[in-house]
């Protein structure tokens, strides 16, 4: 299968704006088809909303997740269960990693049991889907809604950019979708349990570093 062409300079990808989730959901349908594009769960609340329009909107779409070795118990069981409630099957993509390497170089941490096997997991994709939001941080206050990822080779689409968190929640509660308990104690953002603490908005993400991101998205 060839590799989407990347865009020409003056601006190869057709820009959403203000989309509802539904719609970027569809408009990446149209145009990669269903089965060329990958969801990311990383088993945030986010996901709960993804996995879902995917399941009405892409069904043949693959959701695949990240496997570190050291997500939270819980994060295991709502992937369980999301699996049972879709009767679906979520990929499981796991890197090679050194214990204890989180706490002497957190960006190798993330390469290793993130980064390398995204991109693996990527490479028989043409567009992927993210549970980003343009609220969750000044870094990420500009995402697009489709957008070219030069990062990972293949476009990158954002279904929630303009949502809020009571977006989020209002979706899930309507359709009583199963979602990771830590965010019942407290956790807003959601990792490994290595980098991970109960804060507001990404503040509990490696706190007390300089580091803000995994590498995933730049």
């Amino acid at each position: 299968m060839t590799s989407p062409a990347a865009p020409s300079p003056n601006g190869g990808v057709s820009a959403l704006s203000s989309s509802r989730p539904e719609e970027v959901v569809q408009a990446a349908v149209e145009r990669f088809g269903a089965g060329r594009l990958a969801l990311a769960a990383s088993w945030q609340k986010e996901t709960a909303v993804l996995v879902d329009l995917v399941q009405r909107f892409a069904p043949e779409a693959r959701i695949f997740t990240l496997d570190t070795g050291v997500l939270f118990p819980e994060s295991y069981a709502v992937w369980r269960k999301v699996e049972e409630r879709y009767g679906i099957k979520v990929e499981s993509w796991k890197g090679e990693w050194v214990d204890g390497l989180w706490d002497i170089d957190p960006d190798r941490c993330c390469t290793l049991r993130k980064v390398v096997p995204l991109q693996e997991a990527l490479a028989d994709a043409d567009c992927w889907l993210t549970g980003l939001r343009r609220d969750q941080s000044p870094e990420r206050a500009d995402t697009p809604e489709l957008s070219w990822d030069d990062r990972h080779g293949l476009y990158k689409a954002v279904p929630l950019a303009t949502w809020t968190d009571k977006d989020v929640w209002n979706y899930i509660f309507e359709r009583d979708l199963p979602y990771n308990e830590l965010h019942d104690q407290g956790y807003s953002s959601i990792g490994c349990t290595h980098c991970t603490l109960v804060g507001a908005g990404r503040a509990g993400r490696w706190a007390g570093t300089a580091k803000s991101e995994c590498g995933l998205h730049g």
